[in-house]
């Protein structure tokens, strides 16, 4: 078995490629069903600045005899010619001719690797991140011509599109451009702050949609996995410790058996990974895919990722509703000295502050709706405790209810609205209850094309469904994601339901984007069994082309932002609406401080009545 660690040592040294001058292996599968070989552990590391090769490695081996290997490496798809290895006819080899069963141990170790194989590495295979390269060796033998084993190794030159800032960037960002909105819409600014907060939520779709597509069944370039984990954050998939142990200890207290695929992984660097410990079979290899491959890279275990959803989503609204509750006794103690007296949307605010925080409720449940929807159908699937298997159905129900009752609530006031006052908009807008309740499901609309709001929570929905309920079936869920996302791209681009030019043509090329990702996606299933350099290809195709959009969206959101906070009349910067919403939003204020001044005066007229002027 001496042989086969070396040969990968060795092939490891000729594909060695690095992002600091460096290629490294922490992951040897077993590429065949043989009781041959087991690994527990395996690291190797090349640096060929200082062209050595430390390596360690623990495993035993049943095979004896006389043996060649076959090595393949295969870079994005492209597998190099096989090379077949005798160690009998290589004099640095003649101690595996014949191979000896037993264990092997190998402690940590470094060898000196020649020059003239450094200078074979491609200089392009030390900068390209998330490197698609394997190495895979079949061991063969020599009397029966029969492969007795294979093992491959993945390899990583620790370049990655997968980085924490880029999550942290996209968060705040959309953070911010929600933030700066509510603030614009208080401030009287209505036009300027639906923009923005049409701005903003196409961010965010976009980056949910990235997130939702990283959750497939289905094999993905490296490049496309680490792409797509930056997002996962808008699913709810955030690593906290103290998350973790809720998750485990409600499950363990509800009678389900958590994971330990982290625990196992903590001590041993191989992907050989078992079953779950009450499992009675002997350990197999586990293959990890779609959602439970999302929550192996966050660090959360699979049987902790719907509560670790549902806690982070919870946490999120209570501080929100806090922020909220403490901005209108900040407000109120303001208006009584008389500092925002000449702010009429502060003075709304105050007085119906109870309607907002129910319509921020709203709100946080349609950005929460995809992540909530997939991992509460999911977990039916899961079962992993009883408990939970109730909580996801009581959370599913409610938001679904929830957003549904408001979309229907939304449509029949747009068609009193249309059938009284001849405008959809003048209920929509000019009722402030409605507006401050449901305005966030419908102000990025036109108001003629406010019912498309039941078209985004449909598609939402099958979304969810397929994504949540066909992790088995990689070719159903990339097939029926194709077609959705098509259907979506035709029905945005007839009917164009945004509130302007611009915001139509962001979300069009969302849409436009997410089908293009669905073809790519309907490649990676290996459907067309196309050469393997062609998947390669359109990883990085995809991760181009997200990269670029998101970036696009992200600097239109920063510059609205500033543009809506520090500017004094950002409504200049956007053209009126066509339905005329300003006009209604703003009669409605009118309204509420004539009605103020009509009630001032009266108590004013009362109080000279209690109390005449003495002459």
């Amino acid at each position: 078995m001496h042989l086969l660690f070396s040969l990968l040592l060795g092939f490891l040294a000729l594909a060695a490629v690095s992002a600091t001058r460096l290629i490294e292996s922490k992951a040897l599968t077993i590429c065949q069903d043989s009781q041959n070989f087991t690994a527990t552990y395996f690291n190797v590391v090349f640096t060929p600045d200082n062209r050595t090769l430390a390596f360690s490695f623990d495993g035993v081996a049943t095979i004896s005899g006389l043996v060649t290997a076959d090595l393949i490496l295969s870079v994005y798809g492209y597998s190099t010619p096989k090379k077949t290895i005798d160690p009998c006819k290589i004099d640095k080899m003649k101690g595996f001719c014949p191979m000896s069963a037993g264990p092997i141990d190998l402690p940590t170790s470094a060898i000196a690797i020649g020059e003239d194989v450094v200078k074979q590495i491609p200089g392009i295979a030390y900068t390209v991140p998330d490197l698609d390269a394997t190495v895979r060796i079949y061991i063969n033998s020599t009397e029966t011509k029969q492969s007795i084993t294979c093992v491959e190794a993945r390899l990583s030159n620790d370049r990655t599109v997968y980085q924490a800032g880029v999550g942290w960037s996209t968060a705040v960002i959309s953070g911010l451009g929600f933030a700066a909105s509510a603030l614009t819409s208080t401030r009287g600014h209505s036009n300027a702050a639906a923009h923005l907060a049409g701005n903003t939520l196409a961010l965010f779709s976009l980056v949910q949609s990235q997130a939702m597509f990283g959750m497939l069944a289905v094999h993905m370039p490296p490049i496309v996995q680490a792409w797509t984990q930056n997002f996962q954050w808008s699913m709810g998939v955030i690593h906290v410790n103290v998350v973790q142990d809720i998750a485990t200890w409600y499950q363990r207290a509800t009678g389900g058996s958590p994971a330990m695929l982290l625990l196992e992984l903590s001590t041993t660097s191989v992907n050989v990974l078992r079953k779950r410990s009450a499992d009675p079979d002997p350990p197999r290899n586990v293959i990890v895919r779609g959602i439970s491959r999302v929550g192996l890279k966050a660090a959360i275990e699979q049987t902790n990722l719907f509560l670790t959803s549902i806690i982070i989503f919870t946490f999120f609204a209570l501080v929100v509703l806090v922020v909220v509750g403490a901005t209108k006794l900040v407000c109120t103690v303001l208006a009584k000295q008389g500092r925002i007296a000449s702010s009429p949307g502060w003075a709304l605010f105050v007085a119906e502050w109870d309607v907002v925080a129910r319509g921020i409720l709203y709100r946080l449940m349609f950005v929460g709706f995809a992540p909530l929807s997939i991992f509460c159908l999911w977990e039916w699937t899961q079962h992993d405790s009883p408990a939970e298997i109730v909580v996801a159905a009581v959370v599913f129900a409610t938001v679904l209810g929830a957003l549904g009752w408001a979309a229907v609530r939304i449509l029949l006031r747009m068609q009193r609205s249309t059938s009284m006052h001849r405008n959809p908009a003048y209920v929509l807008y000019a009722d402030a209850a409605c507006l401050n309740r449901w305005g966030f499901l419908y102000v990025q609309y036109r108001a003629t094309a406010a019912e498309f709001v039941l078209v985004a929570i449909g598609y939402l929905l099958v979304k969810a469904l397929f994504i949540s309920l066909a992790q088995s079936a990689p070719i159903v869920q990339t097939v029926a994601l194709l077609v959705l996302e098509g259907l979506m791209l035709i029905g945005v681009s007839v009917m164009r339901p945004w509130m302007d030019k611009r915001t139509n043509a962001f979300n069009i090329a969302i849409a436009a984007l997410n089908f293009l990702n669905a073809i790519f996606l309907l490649f990676f299933s290996g459907v067309f069994d196309q050469p393997g350099i062609v998947s390669g290809v359109m990883g990085v195709c995809y991760f181009v082309l997200n990269a670029a959009l998101t970036l696009v969206l992200m600097l239109l959101v920063i510059v609205a932002s500033v543009w809506a906070v520090v500017s004094k009349s950002p409504d200049t910067h956007y053209k009126p609406m066509q339905d005329d919403r300003g006009s209604f939003i703003h009669s409605q204020v009118r309204l509420g401080t004539e009605l103020d001044e009509l009630g001032a005066a009266a108590r004013g007229e009362m109080s000279m009545i209690s109390h005449p002027v003495k002459s």
